[in-house]
């Protein structure tokens, strides 16, 4: 079963690339391998410079794929795996690459704005104000949520030295590409090479000795713990790691994109889809091999309202943040992508083609979370069973990558949960450094008129880690954490709001942007006023302690805030698409 729901995803996909997206280009957006991109016109070797298409899928794929279609999909399976996987193909086909592919097109087409800019040029002033306040709030989030994650994973004695090694190597093919100019695929083949051969590094003994001193450093057992939080214990590996973590992202917000950020995700990509193209023949030779059974251990559909989630709709649908659709991806889209595309023809294959490929990775999640594993009599994997010794959703996918990576000829179990860790690892960091990179473009558009020093990278940059420090070091992220998909898929339907205002304004079909963003908004906006519901009704359950009822509070505010700016720019867009309908039927009507 499980290979069968791979081939419909496989299928699924192919058809929304070449048939639905590819019309889209071809008869709508029309793009224009001759037009001048900003790229092109704005080369200033930090930003804005134009680069192939194939790095940029690369990157692009890199830079959207974090853990949201890892974590989402696998805790979404507790409403039954058929849900999530028909939200998955579902969004992915109708509303996941609409969005990607039309924010950079739209970029594109006007100068490579970002999305303070855009809402500023098509919605009003107050627009980009309330866009941009919300844009900060939301990646900070995002820092905070996986900088946590991050900084327990490089705890891990198999993972930093193999995560270092795969960075020299993209700094290495930055330099190889842009100043020594030498031919991309020798580039990719040297580069991903000592990657490979650095993870490997990372799970050898002596590697995993140093990491090992390096966690040891504060003692062990009672010692190894800094100071309580409100939330649980600090340990000092999560707090060094941590710092570690930041300063990888700080490189990769003020260098220069193609020095750090760009090659970086470049390199990190061939990992990645290594380790999912194993993971893909993994299930496929498991499937077909006689002394080996895949089975759903989870039922197709458990219930309308899990009790620790809340209903199917709109909870489902917020917490698969990525996969089926992800508002962060139109940051990625419009103020990175966008800036690189060298060709608008390659705007599909880069957007379109880096989601539908998402989608696969995140259906990989859904059978990794569903799914039982047996050899004769002898249960050699069961999700259900590891979700009961409360390792979390990234325990769930090391220990299925490593189960279905060992069906390949020289791949150990132990291997295979190496490569997961380190895979979980890559796909959070590389991720972190362009949104912290996007930070300070945010501060430096709300603040930097009013305060200049905002405008120097440097200072965005050290602003943005304190924050997150801030977060990361009280532990507080562990409240916040349920607001990042409300707040992520929130500003999808933003995103898709400028793309249909951008469309009426030049007389174009929308509806095909419309309607998805009408679905996003109205799902997204019910789930922040159910989580804020719920965390202002938790404040006053029995026994709760001053921080309880604090992180409530927040959480509740938090809430209600996102809530109340979507909908203040929801009605601003309305009136902005209302006048450039009636503009475009003026014109028709000439």
């Amino acid at each position: 079963m499980a290979a069968i729901v791979l081939l419909v995803a496989f299928v699924i996909v192919i058809i929304g690339y070449k048939f639905y997206a590819a019309t889209i280009d071809r008869d709508i957006i029309q793009a224009n391998p001759k037009k001048a991109t900003p790229a092109v016109m704005y080369n200033d070797g930090v930003d804005f410079m134009p680069a192939s298409g194939s790095v940029l899928f690369g990157y692009q794929f890199k830079s959207i794929a974090a853990l949201g279609p890892i974590v989402g999909p696998i805790v979404a399976v507790q409403w039954g795996w058929l849900p999530a996987f028909l939200w998955l193909m579902l969004g992915v086909f109708f509303i996941g690459w609409v969005q990607d592919y039309a924010s950079a097109m739209l970029a594109m087409r006007n100068e490579g704005l970002t999305m303070g800019g855009l809402a500023y040029k098509f919605i009003s002033p107050r627009a980009r104000g309330i866009l941009l306040a919300f844009l900060y709030f939301y990646l900070l989030l995002i820092m905070g949520a996986f900088g946590a994650v991050v900084a327990g994973l490089l705890a891990n004695p198999v993972v930093p030295i193999g995560l270092l090694i795969l960075t020299l190597a993209g700094v290495l093919a930055g330099q190889m590409t842009y100043r020594w100019k030498m031919d991309l695929v020798m580039t990719t083949i040297i580069t991903v090479l000592i990657a490979l051969i650095g993870i490997w590094i990372g799970t050898t003994g002596p590697a995993q000795n140093i990491v090992n001193w390096i966690n040891g450093l504060a003692g062990s057992g009672a010692k190894h713990v800094l100071y309580n939080t409100p939330y649980g214990p600090m340990t000092w590996p999560v707090f060094f790691w941590g710092i570690v973590a930041l300063a990888f992202c700080y490189l990769g917000s003020v260098l220069a994109i193609w020095r750090f950020a760009q090659p970086v995700n470049y390199v990190s990509f061939w990992f990645v889809a290594l380790g999912v193209v194993g993971s893909v023949l993994g299930v496929f030779i498991a499937a077909l091999f006689h002394t080996t059974n895949i089975s759903f251990q989870v039922p197709a559909f458990v219930t309308w309202n899990q009790p620790k989630l809340g209903w199917l709709w709109p909870m489902l649908f917020v917490t698969i943040s990525c996969g089926a659709i992800s508002g962060w991806h139109s940051l990625v889209s419009t103020a990175g992508t966008a800036r690189q595309l060298e060709k608008e023809t390659d705007a599909l294959p880069v957007g379109a083609g880096a989601m539908f490929t998402e989608a696969v990775l995140a259906t990989l999640s859904v059978i990794f979370a569903a799914t039982a594993l047996t050899k004769g009599n002898t249960i050699i994997y069961d999700a259900q069973h590891l979700y009961g010794l409360k390792i979390g959703a990234g325990g769930v996918w090391m220990y299925g990558m490593a189960r279905f990576l060992s069906w390949i000829p020289g791949i150990s179990p132990a291997m295979g949960g190496a490569i997961g860790a380190i895979f979980l690892a890559v796909m959070a960091l590389t991720v972190m450094q362009l949104v912290l990179r996007f930070m300070r473009v945010a501060s430096a558009e709300l603040v930097g008129d009013k305060i200049p020093a905002f405008k120097n990278p440097h200072v965005g940059s050290i602003v943005a880690i304190f924050f997150t420090f801030l977060i990361l070091w009280t532990a507080f992220w562990q409240r916040i954490w349920v607001l990042f998909g409300g707040a992520n898929q929130l500003f999808a339907g933003l995103a898709l709001l400028l793309v249909t205002i951008w469309l009426a304004n030049e007389g174009k079909k929308h509806a095909w942007a419309f309607w998805p963003a009408v679905f996003m908004y109205v799902t997204t906006v019910a789930a922040l006023l159910v989580v804020a519901w719920k965390s202002f009704r938790a404040m006053f359950a029995a026994n709760t302690s001053a921080a309880f009822i604090f992180g409530n509070a927040v959480a509740g505010l938090i809430g209600l805030f996102l809530a109340i700016a979507a909908l203040i720019l929801a009605v601003d867009g309305l009136k902005s698409l209302a006048k450039a309908r009636a503009k475009a039927a003026a014109h028709a009507g000439d």
